[in-house]
């Protein structure tokens, strides 16, 4: 009798798995195991009920409209979390003898209401990136995505005159992750005004997401590229077309014209971009700049300060106590 209760029951699970394998993926089968659902079918109409397909389509049907649901990513274990209460809930309602007609629509209005209290997905930011912040979870698939959008930021133009600062800022329009953020720069020259990364070559010594050419020569004319990384993992390209016009500046007087000629003056490619070490007046105009770094030493600088007029003030004090 045991073997033909098994023999009767393997169809019945068959036919089930069959069920819930469904073209169109909810989030009812992204958070909840087929074992679960079996189970809570199973309480409701009983082992062998002949209403355990019934259950089963119902089951289903009652969540199909949570299909293309797409929330946050970030939001999957409170939702996961939200899946298990139902999961329990349920169990709840079977044991005390409860209608699957009634309890599983209830269910799935009730997880209709706690998606909608979720944080909401954030919207894409063209036109470009990597945006992390904005990956969603679907429930038709079960898969998360990113935005469709390309690496490769468009090309900014920069004009400068020969002999003046060109300053590039390697700065993107949506939210970068805080840890491991990495910045490299790389420099295609000639004049040319390009993407195509076989073009280019590493530029030593600059690093961060700030940089400048000081003083920009007709040489450094072409095409900038900052590759910002988050763990060896690109996040984005920005490219800076420079264009170096005119003449030199007319605070170069002659004897520099003179003394760089006789040098044969040519920026070195070590120097072509040197990093960005702001004065007190560029952090305090430029709020961007106050860095970590800067801000100690910003707070070391005031620190000083204080201990220095501290000083004078005591010696002050007692030359003034010794001479009356």
């Amino acid at each position: 009798m045991a073997l033909l209760a098994l023999a009767s029951a393997v169809p019945s699970a068959l036919l089930a798995l069959a069920v819930f394998r469904v073209p169109a993926r909810a989030c009812l089968l992204c958070f909840t195991t087929y074992s679960e659902r079996f189970r809570i079918c199973q309480m409701f109409v009983g082992m062998q009920s002949p209403k355990l397909e019934e259950c089963e389509e119902a089951f289903t049907a009652a969540f199909q409209g949570l299909s293309d649901t797409e929330i946050n990513y970030d939001e999957r274990s409170h939702l996961h979390d939200a899946f298990a209460q139902m999961t329990h809930g349920l169990q709840e309602l079977a044991a005390a003898q409860g209608s699957f007609e009634v309890a599983f629509p209830d269910a799935a209005e009730k997880m209709k209401r706690v998606i909608t209290h979720l944080k909401e997905a954030q919207a894409c930011i063209p036109p470009c990136g990597l945006q992390e912040f904005a990956r969603r979870f679907l429930c038709k698939g079960c898969y998360s995505r990113v935005c469709d959008l390309p690496l490769d930021c468009p090309v900014q133009d920069v004009t400068v005159t020969r002999g003046d600062q060109a300053m590039f800022s390697c700065i993107v329009n949506f939210k970068l992750p805080k840890e491991e953020i990495t910045y490299s720069w790389k420099f295609a020259g000639g004049g040319l005004r390009t993407q195509d990364l076989s073009y280019f070559r590493d530029v030593p010594r600059a690093e961060g997401y700030l940089a400048r050419i000081r003083p920009a020569q007709v040489t450094h004319r072409g095409t900038f590229s900052c590759e910002i990384k988050q763990d060896q993992r690109p996040l984005a390209r920005l490219y800076f077309f420079l264009n170096v016009t005119g003449p030199p500046p007319r605070a170069e007087t002659e004897l520099q014209a003179t003394f760089r000629e006789v040098l044969r003056w040519a920026p070195r490619e070590a120097e072509l971009i040197e990093p960005w070490r702001p004065s007190l007046g560029e952090l305090l105009a430029r709020p961007e700049a106050l860095t970590p770094s800067n801000l100690f030493l910003l707070a070391a600088l005031g620190a000083l300060a204080s201990v220095c007029a501290t000083m004078l003030v005591w010696m002050f004090f007692e030359w003034y106590c010794s001479g009356s």
